[in-house]
């Protein structure tokens, strides 16, 4: 988690997929690598429900029959978004825990200032889920679903890191550490951003330690 918010549309998995970017040989984004670009741009700056979908076909530079080929609808493009950015972060995620090698304490550390780091990187403006679940509050919506997915995915990801640390009650303890990011997403971009990622692991660490075995790894 830490690379900056605009680079998921840059470097998707998809984008080395030949299945979704065309002939290998050419090296160039798909249609539809061009059109998720563009949309996570528009999206992420302005506001989903602000950019329509002729906003992103001018941007693009293609005609309707192009854009609504690869995305019948407005909300199809903006699940793609939203799923892109999550696939993002769960490669980010299992990045640091592989290169923490087993130590959940370090991969925790890891993801706090790769948090803090994106929090302080040009343009930043929340967190992307955060910021969709605002403007989509029907809990059916596909919005909303994607949304609901991932945070399922990251709050499990955190028990598990948990339970490598034999903190009791894990699942209480991840939901007390996802609201903590929650809460450093919003206050970088409220507040001063060079404080959130030792702010946010600090909080983090108090919290496990609080709740984790005397003799666990600090």
């Amino acid at each position: 988690m830490t690379q900056q918010h605009s680079d998921p549309a840059r470097t998707d998995p998809a984008a080395t997929d030949p299945a979704q970017t065309g002939p290998a040989q050419t090296g160039k984004p798909s249609m539809r690598q061009r059109i998720i670009e563009a949309a996570t741009e528009l999206f992420y700056t302005q506001g989903i429900r602000a950019v329509s979908a002729e906003k992103i076909i001018a941007r693009v530079g293609i005609t309707k029959v192009t854009f609504y080929r690869h995305f019948p609808t407005k909300d199809d493009l903006i699940v793609a978004y939203l799923e892109r950015r999550a696939a993002w972060e769960r490669d980010a995620v299992g990045g640091a825990r592989r290169a923490a090698a087993g130590n959940a304490c370090e991969a925790f550390r890891m993801i706090a200032e790769g948090i803090g780091a994106e929090s302080c990187g040009p343009g930043f403006r929340g967190c992307p889920f955060i910021n969709a679940a605002a403007e989509y509050a029907e809990a059916e919506h596909p919005v909303r679903q994607v949304v609901d997915s991932h945070r399922r995915w990251f709050k499990g990801t955190i028990e598990e890191m948990l339970q490598e640390l034999h903190v009791a009650d894990a699942s209480g303890v991840a939901d007390q550490l996802v609201m903590l990011r929650d809460g450093a997403m919003v206050g970088g971009y409220l507040g001063d951003p060079q404080t959130i990622a030792r702010s946010l692991y600090n909080a983090g660490r108090a919290v496990v330690e609080f709740h984790a075995p005397q003799d666990a790894p600090s």
